[in-house]
Formats: C-alpha cells, sequence, structure tokens
C-alpha cells in the first residue's frame, strides 16, 4: 500500500506539474513539463533523501557516538522489526526530527541538536520511535517525493511570469494568479498526506517504543522550542516542513485546512488516551511491546550539567 500511494502521489504531481508547463507554454510547454516530471519522478526517488539531507546540513552519527544515540536508534529499529537506519544530527537549536528514504532499506533518521538538549531520555525515545514508525509506513518516500516537487511546482510557477506564452493565453491577471494557485494546489497535495499520517506515525511510534506517554511529553516540549526557535534551514526550505516531527515554521495552533500538521494538543490527547487503554490492556498484552531497555537510551541534558553533545 505504501508503494501504491507513492504512485499515485507521483501521477498527480507529475499532472500538476504538466498543467504548469501548458499555462507557461503550450502543448509544448506541457510536453517538456512531462520530460522534466519523468526525470525529476526518478532522480527523486533515488536522490530524494540525500537531497533534503543537505538542505538541513545534516551530519553523520557512527555507531558508539559518545551519548549512544546510534545505539538508541538500533534497538528501537529492531524493536519495529526494521532494517537499521542511518543516523544523522542537525545543529540547530530548534528541537526537532524528522526521517526520509525511499523505503525502509534506504531511510535515515535525523534528530537536531536542540532536540538532544531539550529532551529527557525517554522523551527522545518517543521522537525516535515516531520517525521509525514513519519508515514502516513508508510515509518517508511520499514526503520527500511531496517536498521535492511542491518546491519544483512553485518554481516553475514563478517563472509564468517572465514567459509570453503564458501571459498571452491568460493575461497578466491570469498569469498572477497561477504564480499563487500552483503553489497553493503542490501545497494541498502535502497537507492532505501530512496530517493524517502524523496521528499514525503518532499510534506506532508509541507500541515500538511501548510508552505513549513518552512521546506525549516530547511533543509538548518540541511543540514549545519549535515556537519560539527559529529553524534557518527550513525556512529557506519551505517545502520540507511536513517532513518533521512539529512544524518548524510556528505551526498554526488548530487542525485548519493549510495545516501541514495536526494540531500538537490533539496529538497529545490521542496519546494520552492510548496510554490510558494500555494500562487497561491484560499484561500479556502490555509485555508485547518490548519497551526500550533503559540502559540503551542515551543520555541528554536531563543527565548532566553540560548537554549531550558538550
Amino acid at each position: 500500500m505504501g508503494y501504491l500511494k507513492t504512485a499515485v502521489l507521483m501521477a498527480a504531481m507529475t499532472a500538476l506539474f504538466m498543467g504548469v508547463g501548458y499555462l507557461i507554454g503550450g502543448a509544448g510547454g506541457a510536453a517538456i513539463a512531462l520530460v522534466v516530471a519523468a526525470g525529476m519522478n526518478a532522480f527523486t526517488w533515488w536522490n530524494s533523501d540525500r537531497m533534503v539531507l543537505r538542505m538541513h546540513n545534516a551530519q553523520p552519527v557512527t555507531p558508539g557516538d559518545r551519548m549512544g544515540l546510534h545505539a538508541m536508534v538500533s534497538e528501537l529499529a529492531r524493536n519495529a522489526g526494521l532494517p537499521e537506519p542511518k543516523v544523522y544530527l542537525i545543529e540547530t537549536q530548534q528541537p526537532n526530527a524528522f526521517a526520509t528514504g525511499r523505503n525502509p532499506a534506504n531511510a535515515a533518521v535525523a534528530v537536531t541538536s536542540g532536540l538532544m538538549r531539550s529532551l529527557s531520555r525517554e522523551e527522545l525515545a518517543g521522537v525516535i520511535a515516531h520517525e521509525l514508525a514513519h519508515i514502516r509506513n513508508h510515509d518517508t518516500a511520499i514526503m520527500t517525493v511531496t517536498a521535492t516537487f511542491a518546491g519544483a511546482i512553485s518554481m516553475l510557477a514563478n517563472f509564468a511570469l517572465f514567459f509570453g506564452g503564458s501571459r498571452e493565453r491568460l493575461g497578466l491577471v491570469g498569469t498572477l494568479l497561477m504564480m499563487f494557485l500552483a503553489p497553493v494546489a503542490a501545497g494541498l497535495v502535502q497537507m492532505a498526506i501530512s496530517r493524517t499520517r502524523e496521528y499514525a506515525a503518532d499510534k506506532a511510534g508509541a507500541e515500538i517504543c511501548g510508552q505513549p506517554l513518552w512521546l506525549a511529553s516530547a511533543l509538548e516540549k518540541i511543540a514549545t522550542g519549535a515556537a519560539r526557535i527559529d529553524n534557518d534551514a527550513a525556512e529557506r526550505n519551505p517545502a520540507t516542513a511536513h517532513m518533521f516531527i512539529i512544524n518548524p515554521l510556528h505551526a498554526h495552533k488548530r487542525d485548519s485546512l493549510f495545516a501541514t500538521h495536526p494540531a500538537t494538543e490533539n496529538r497529545i490527547a490521542a496519546l494520552r488516551d492510548l496510554a490510558g487503554q494500555s494500562r487497561q490492556a491484560s499484561p500479556r498484552k502490555a509485555a508485547q511491546s518490548r519497551p526500550l531497555s533503559p540502559s540503551r537510551i542515551p543520555k541528554t541534558r536531563n543527565s548532566g550539567p553540560k548537554g549531550p553533545w558538550s
């Protein structure tokens, strides 16, 4: 199902890309856009994870790192039944994280240094489990494809003002409207797939780490930090905002049409409900969740005064 959703999404984004090409250059423009979109589909499928990591200047974390981040990701990946993903650190004060990759065998998890300094060991485990849930659900392929295509469609629409063909067909007012509506349409595709998958990843992540309240507490801290701390790389690349666990561009508080993420309050409430249901479950069912061993959770700021990377 994950690959089918990705294929449908890529087809929809290709059609939108061709539509913008047609408005700019007629049938010839649409044909050129189709060729470009085909190339983008192939390139994006194989390289979008590296592109996104490069956009955010993510640096690899190797096995045996002094804080044990890699070891924690490895154990949680085993809990999730996944191959071990690559691990990256993004140097920014904003607490946040995302996962990327075209499939579980070629996936990566990236966390910010601000996240490492802000969360307890248990909260960090909840966040990592959430990102691994995205990988297991094949959300990462969808997220990276939409990030690349949304950015390309926005750029193509901006070119429309400089091409005479589109002005002849639409007039100046129509061209300006297209410059606005094409990126909005691409954004709506992003948003349509973003909010529902966050709820699913929250639930699956809670199952992976075995403790829904770890993630609930982490979301509250991340939302507070993201609301007051800028993420410069995300601001320069807003098409990647939907990939993060919390909108790095200061998301709306309500589940509005134009929000890339659900309201954090709603996500926390759902996790607390899940925790209540887990407490009522039989001991045998609860034991199946295999919570992360405390000895395998890396130390964070709460374990010392200097922070995890000092």
